[in-house]
This record gives C-alpha cells, structure tokens and sequence, in this order.
C-alpha cells in the first residue's frame, strides 16, 4: 500500500521554500506514532531537487507535536522497540540532512518526541498559542521514569544553557513557552501566531547553505559547544540522582566522546531497558490510567513522551 505524502506547500514566489504539514486527521492533536513517521519519509523522500528551504510544522492549533507514541514505547517487545526508535531516528535524519537550510515552526505544545523531531531542524521558530494559554516545551520522558529516545538528551543542550537543559532532561521538568523563550531556545519568536510560518519561510531564505555531516547542525558534539557541556555534565554528576537521570548523563557523555551515532545507540538501550523496570512501567501505567487511556489504545488517547 502506498504511503499518503503529508500536506505540503510550495511557494515558487517565495523563494522555493517547501512547508510540509504534521498532520493526524483522525487526532485533535498530533502525535508522533509509526504511521506519522512514515507518511514524513515518503514526503521527504518526494520533495523535489533545488528547495531553497524547508519548513516543518503542525497542522494542529493546540500542539506542534504532543509527543511519541507512548503505546509502542510500553508494548513492543524489546527488539522491535529498538528497530521503531531506530527507524524514528534515520527520518529525522532526513531532515538533518537536507541540502538546503530547515526550520521548525513551533506553534504549540512540543514535548518529547515533538522537540526532538523539531531539534533535527537548523532552527527553531516560535510563536505564542493562538489562545494566549503557555504552553510546553521540553524533554519530560524522566518523569515516567524512561529517558528521551531520539536524540534529545544531545540537542537541547546544544540550544541553551547545557546545564539548565540537562537538568531539565534529567529530571523531566519542560519549560513554558515564556520560559523556553527566556532561555533563548528558540532562534526567533514571533509575536502574531498567524505570522509564524511566514517567518520561518523568511528565516530559512536568509541562512547559507548548510554543510551537512549526517548530525544535526545543532548538537553537542560541535566543536564550539563541547568543551562548555562537558563542564556542565561534570558539575551535574554528583547533583542528579536516579536512575533516569543516570541514563540522561551517560548519553550525554557518548554523544561528547563517542559521536551521534553513540549518543543516540545509548538513548535506545536505556529507554529499553527503563521502560521494563518496574518504576518505568508503574509510571506508564498511571499515565494512561489519569488520561483515561489503555495502553493498547489509539495514539490521541494519550501518548506523550
């Protein structure tokens, strides 16, 4: 069966910069499950030679992206876990990889999975929700006792203070959108909601081409950022406790001294491993059992990691 591309726009006046669309038409929010990831490749795979830019954003008013897929995370069996994070991984890649610059257009809740996908962007655009209500931004996997699966753990330091971002990740503590803006997390805030894709169309068109080495422009293992995030990582060692929080560390001490490819090999194995202790399961378990939702149930129903 044929994969259904995302919703993407072309503008050929504008520069030749492709917006393509997160959507979930049968979600009121969106969420990262298989079948999102694969409708992504096919329409990144189909994009055509010579963008000027891309832009990623939502279809959603309420969220950019809410988060994983929470049901797979708790139910696959190990090896099939490993093989779906690792398949999550080699599409964002895609977007890493473009030969032209990328942004994401954040209007909304990006949460786990949803910051991670945005973070393989080159920049990150933001604007307040249309209903004036803060929203999330953050990595909160350690609170139900896993850790982040894609990357996270390695890009959200590389975009503001390593030592606040790696807390945060440690402990599963996300921002507000006034707070991530403090933080100065974002490359550029739009007032006006209705103006966000507009600007990240602009933004995109203003940068150079990038040079591309199959890791994110933003993370860090840059040579610009390393020395900082290993100060911040020795000074967090004896602060972070748990055995989340230990995980968090460790990849983040990969991705220094072994690379990309190692930090995100570490994230797999720990959120593996996590989510079958029992903490990891008990705390899933009371996830879907406050939201309403069973495990085996749809992905609106409430996967957010």
């Amino acid at each position: 069966m044929t994969t259904e591309p995302l919703r993407t726009e072309i503008d050929p006046a504008g520069g030749g910069c492709a917006v393509v669309y997160l959507e979930q038409p049968d979600s009121p929010v969106v969420v990262l499950d298989r079948r999102l990831i694969q409708r992504l490749e096919a329409t990144l795979s189909g994009l055509p030679e010579g963008l000027a830019g891309v832009v990623l954003a939502s279809a959603s008013e309420r969220v950019f992206v809410a988060g994983a897929d929470l049901k797979s995370i708790s139910g696959l069996d190990d090896a099939s876990l490993d093989r779906y994070l690792s398949y999550g991984s080699k599409v964002f890649a895609m977007l890493s990889s473009m030969p032209c610059p990328t942004a994401a257009a954040i209007n909304g809740a990006a949460l786990g999975g949803g910051l991670e996908i945005a973070m393989h962007c080159d920049g990150l655009v933001a604007a307040p929700s249309p209903s004036g209500k803060p929203y999330p931004v953050g990595l909160p996997e350690a609170g139900l006792s896993i850790c982040p699966g894609w990357g996270g753990t390695n890009l959200l330091p590389a975009r503001m203070d390593a030592s606040e971002a790696i807390t945060r990740t440690a402990t599963g503590k996300p921002m507000t959108f006034p707070e991530a803006v403090e933080a100065t997390l974002f490359d550029t805030v739009v007032e006006k909601p209705e103006n966000l894709v507009a600007t990240a169309r602009e933004w995109v068109l203003a940068q150079p081409k990038p040079k591309r080495d199959n890791a994110p422009t933003r993370w860090i293992g840059r040579d610009d950022l390393k020395a900082g995030v290993r100060k911040a990582l020795e000074g967090l060692q004896s602060e972070l406790s748990g055995d989340p929080a230990q995980e968090v560390l460790k990849a983040v001490g990969a991705g220094l001294d072994e690379g990309w490819q190692a930090a995100l090999a570490s994230e797999r194995a720990s959120l593996i491993r996590l989510r079958n202790e029992p903490a990891g399961r008990e705390a899933i378990a009371a996830f879907f059992a406050k939201s309403g939702a069973k495990p085996a149930a749809k992905e609106a129903s409430g996967k957010r990691a």
